[in-house]
C-alpha cells in the first residue's frame, strides 16, 4: 500500500542539517551547492516513494518524458536538489529580515492593504515554492495576529533546526489534528479581531477526513474538503498566497480568492464544489510556471496511487 504523506518521515540527522547550514553560512553559496549535490543523491537513491512520486508529477508536466528515462531521471533529481535549495532559503529567511531587495511581486503590498482593512481572513497556502519567506514578513506588522495551521510531527528535526539556528520566533503554530470545535470558536473571534489563519489546501486530510476528488493538471487528485468548510463555517474572506524564488529573489503572490460572509447555509455545498476546483486549476497554473518548486514528494494523483500499491516500498 501507499504511505500517506504524513508517514513519510524526514530522513538524515539533525547534526548533518546543522552541518549544510554552516556551509552555507560561512563558505557561500557554491560550496554548500558542491555539497548538497551528494547529500541528495542519497535522498534520490534511498528515497524510492519520492523518486516515483517525483518521476509520476513529471510525466503529467511532460509526457514526452515517459519515453525518455534519463532526461526524466535527471528533471527529478533537479527536483530534489530544488527541495534542498528550498530548506536552506527557509533557514536564512528565518535568520535575519527578509528585505525589499529579495522580494518582488505586489504581494507584500495587497498584504498591508488587508491588514489595514481591519478585517481578517482565511489564507490557504501549499506545498510550492517557500512559504517560510512569505511567514517571516509578518514581523514587518508586529500588530498582525498570525496563526498558521499545519502538521509538524513528521518534520520534527527541521523545525528543530529552525528553533536552534535562527534565534528568530516564528509565527504560531496549531496542530491541523486538534482542529475541535471550541478550536473553531477561536479561529472565528480571532479572525473577527482582524487576524489571519494560515492553512494548506493541498494535501489529503491525515485522520481520514473529508475529502474530494478534482482534476489537476489532468488527472483526478485528491484536495482536502477542511479548509474550505473552515472557510465557510467562519463567514470570512478567502485569500491564496504563494511565494516562490525567481532568481535571486522571492516573488510573493497575496490575492483575494472568495468571501463567504454572505454564503448562504443551503449553497455551502455547490460553493465548496466549485471554489475547490477553482482552487485547483489556480495551484496547477502556479505549478506550470516554476515546476521544480512542487514540493509533494508522495503519491498525490489517483490513478498513481492505484500503481503504486503495485510496488511495496
Amino acid at each position: 500500500m501507499s504511505q500517506h504523506w504524513a508517514q513519510i518521515g524526514e530522513r538524515g540527522s539533525l547534526l548533518g542539517m546543522q552541518l549544510l547550514v554552516w556551509i552555507q553560512r560561512h563558505l557561500g553559496r557554491w560550496p554548500f551547492q558542491l555539497v548538497l549535490w551528494p547529500v541528495m543523491l542519497w535522498y534520490f537513491l534511498s528515497h524510492g516513494t519520492a523518486r516515483r512520486a517525483s518521476c509520476d508529477y513529471w510525466r503529467r508536466l511532460e509526457p514526452a518524458l515517459a519515453r525518455r528515462p534519463v532526461q526524466l531521471h535527471w528533471r527529478s533529481f533537479r527536483h530534489f536538489m530544488s527541495f534542498g535549495n528550498t530548506l536552506m532559503d527557509k533557514v536564512a529567511g528565518w535568520s535575519a529580515p527578509v528585505t525589499d531587495a529579495h522580494l518582488c511581486g505586489d504581494g507584500v503590498a495587497r498584504f498591508a492593504q488587508a491588514l489595514e482593512s481591519g478585517q481578517g481572513g482565511l489564507v490557504l497556502v501549499a506545498h510550492h515554492g517557500n512559504l517560510d519567506i512569505a511567514n517571516a514578513m509578518a514581523e514587518r506588522h508586529p500588530q498582525l495576529d498570525l496563526l498558521v495551521l499545519m502538521h509538524t510531527r513528521n518534520a520534527g528535526k527541521f523545525n528543530l533546526l529552525l528553533e536552534r539556528v535562527t534565534g528568530r520566533p516564528r509565527p504560531q503554530i496549531l496542530e491541523v489534528t486538534e482542529i475541535t470545535p471550541a478550536t473553531a470558536q477561536m479561529l472565528d473571534a480571532r479572525i473577527a479581531a482582524g487576524g489571519f489563519v494560515v492553512i494548506a489546501a493541498d494535501r489529503p486530510p491525515i485522520n481520514g477526513g473529508r475529502q474530494r476528488t478534482l482534476n489537476f493538471l489532468g488527472a483526478p487528485a485528491t484536495f482536502p474538503e477542511g479548509p474550505f468548510w473552515l472557510a465557510a463555517l467562519l463567514r470570512c474572506p478567502l485569500y491564496t498566497l504563494s511565494c516562490v524564488r525567481v532568481g535571486e529573489r522571492f516573488r510573493i503572490r497575496f490575492a483575494a480568492f472568495d468571501d463567504t460572509r454572505q454564503l448562504p447555509r443551503k449553497a455551502r455545498e455547490q460553493w465548496l464544489a466549485v471554489a475547490m476546483q477553482r482552487y485547483a486549476d489556480t495551484l496547477a497554473g502556479w505549478v506550470r510556471e516554476q515546476p521544480l518548486q512542487w514540493y509533494n514528494f508522495f503519491p498525490f494523483w489517483l490513478a498513481e496511487k492505484h500503481e503504486s500499491d503495485k510496488h511495496p516500498h
